[in-house]
């Protein structure tokens, strides 16, 4: 079948007093069986036998053999808003999300003018988003050189973390840090008890790369981004989380050589976890054509035998997350020459049945997949306590797949602004049925019904009070 068109936005469905969503196959926490989950006041009330009698006036929705899995978390969403909304836009955006069963982002703080430095360039960012939201929206922090003075206030504002460069952004507005700004930087957030997400590429290796400048050649690019300079810099944070006991997070990983070292300093008690994208795990540098730049992306899609090591690591736990890093641009910027164009992949809508159609070929499960981009982000964020499974008092944000069924990827069919992505043309497993939100449902295959997203911020927990800033005021 083919991608579901677009249809006009109608009113949402909303739940009454008691809602009950059933199937044959639950994703729980302690895997996966038939049950029927109890809706009411946007939470979920219990988990229950399938078979169990409904309360009375309770409205059942039976999907089936259809699977029921926790609304997915995308913790690396840029949505570019405001400032560059021709890019991407929280309209859009959220959309893409709800029509492809993810209930929660996180928005990334460059991209955007202003990008998100300091509470004033916060509170433009929520003013923006607040009536677009389709789906629950937060927001990272930025770390920048010169801004340190800024991540407290940021931190009591709510942010989820704080986010840098080790190398060129690809934006001036959103400079990397160096040796000596990111170890301030770590040593601030952990400071604050706040978590940094690093973007982490070593500009030494890049600068000593050769550069793809003029190139259509997928192969030139992929040289000018060696895992050399994930590796090195990845060392780096390591070294840095030891010494200050700080909380990192590594975006975005690509080379799997830095997997032994990650898992190393984990077993040696570095508060480290990290993160890999749909693109890692089902594309790879052997299939890309010469000049197809809407695969472009740093750091870049490598060889299958890397992509096999990245799948291992996430069975033995050592990757807790797979999130998109949707980074769309208008379709201008994505020249084909490898040297000049943007380099993102727009997947936000396609990232659960690209990953699932990879995982089920390797022998993976629905809870898996659940596992990876439900739990997993909710629990990098701070919100396992309403994000990221189904159990009572939970969020109730689920997502209605149908595991078995097929389509073929057509880029004018998805929500997001500009019609480019790395999987057009490509068939598919999994479709998304439905999206619910709080208890709401506002997506219905591919059809985005409401608008409720709210916009949230970091749970406030007593743990999470911060110790002190290193900044003097």
């Amino acid at each position: 079948m083919s991608a579901v068109p677009r249809t006009p936005r109608v009113t949402g469905v909303r739940t009454g007093p008691d809602v009950v969503l059933r199937s044959t196959r639950v994703v729980l926490p302690d895997g996966v069986r038939p049950a029927a989950v109890e809706v009411a006041g946007g939470r979920i009330r219990a988990v229950r036998d399938h078979t169990a009698a409904l309360a009375p006036g309770a409205v059942l929705r039976d999907y089936g053999d259809a699977a029921l899995l926790p609304g997915l978390v995308d913790t690396h969403v840029h949505v570019n808003d405001p400032g560059r909304t021709a890019w991407e836009g929280f309209t859009t955006a959220t959309s893409a999300a709800a029509a492809g069963g993810i209930t929660t982002l996180v928005d990334m703080p460059l991209n955007s003018l202003p990008p998100t430095t300091d509470p004033a360039a916060l509170a433009v960012k929520r003013a923006t988003a607040r009536e677009q939201a389709h789906v629950d929206v937060g927001f990272w922090g930025g770390a920048v050189p010169g801004n340190l003075g800024a991540l407290a206030p940021l931190h009591a504002a709510g942010v989820f973390g704080f986010k840098c460069f080790l190398s060129p952004s690809g934006v001036e507005e959103f400079p990397h840090l160096d040796p000596v700004a990111l170890e301030a930087a770590v040593r601030e957030t952990a400071a604050l008890g706040a978590l940094l997400i690093v973007h982490a590429e070593d500009p030494h290796h890049l600068a000593a790369a050769p550069a793809p400048d003029g190139s259509r050649r997928y192969a030139d690019f992929l040289a000018s981004r060696p895992p050399a300079a994930e590796h090195a810099a990845v060392e780096l944070l390591l070294t840095l989380a030891r010494r200050y006991d700080a909380r990192v997070h590594i975006l975005h990983l690509s080379a799997a050589t830095a997997l032994p070292a990650i898992a190393a300093a984990r077993a040696g008690g570095a508060r480290v976890t990290v993160e890999t994208c749909p693109h890692f795990l089902t594309l790879s540098a052997e299939e890309i054509p010469d000049g197809a730049t809407e695969f472009k992306c740093c750091p870049p899609i490598r060889d299958t035998a890397n992509q096999n090591a990245l799948w291992a690591a996430l069975a033995a736990g050592t990757i807790d997350a797979v999130v998109s890093d949707h980074s769309p641009s208008t379709a201008d910027l994505k020249v084909p020459d490898f040297g000049a164009a943007w380099g993102g992949i727009s997947s936000l809508q396609l990232t659960l049945p690209a990953v699932w159609t990879a995982a089920r070929t390797r022998g993976f499960g629905l809870a898996d997949v659940a596992r990876w981009m439900a739990a997993g982000p909710a629990a990098l964020a701070g919100l396992s306590s309403r994000k990221g499974a189904l159990a009572a008092g939970m969020d109730a944000d689920l997502t209605v797949l149908d595991p078995e069924a097929a389509f073929t990827v057509d880029p004018a069919a998805l929500h997001h602004r500009n019609p480019v992505t790395a999987y057009a043309g490509r068939t598919l497993h999994g479709v998304v049925r439905e999206t619910w939100l709080r208890g709401e449902l506002i997506a219905v295959r591919g059809r985005v019904l409401a608008r409720t997203g709210q916009l949230i911020e970091r749970p406030r927990e007593p743990a999470d009070i911060p110790v002190r800033s290193t900044v003097t005021p």
